[in-house]
């Protein structure tokens, strides 16, 4: 064999680690968006549970489903307080 085919066949290997690269990363990129996303709705569900049996002593309460968590696992903090001032001040 001569040099530029050794050259021919580690360029090809080069391309195809960055082509394997490149896909991985568009698979993980989504896959680390949706854990979050999990993550932060469970958390946002423990948070409403929370202020609902602290709130149960004042009859405050803040409906918990899926439509709640999410929306509490998208915004986080303001989304608890957005929920709050929804579900006890304008229903």
């Amino acid at each position: 064999m001569d040099m530029s085919m050794e050259i021919g066949i580690l360029l090809a290997y080069a391309f195809g680690i960055l082509v394997l690269y490149v896909i991985g990363y568009v698979f993980l990129v989504p896959i680390k968006i949706l854990l979050k996303l999990v993550v932060n709705s469970v958390l946002g569900g423990l948070l409403i549970l929370i202020i609902n049996f602290i709130g149960s002593f004042w009859d405050i309460q803040i409906p918990l489903n899926l439509i709640s968590a999410i929306f509490v696992g998208i915004l986080g903090i303001p989304g608890v307080v957005l929920l709050f001032i929804l579900s006890n001040f304008i229903f």
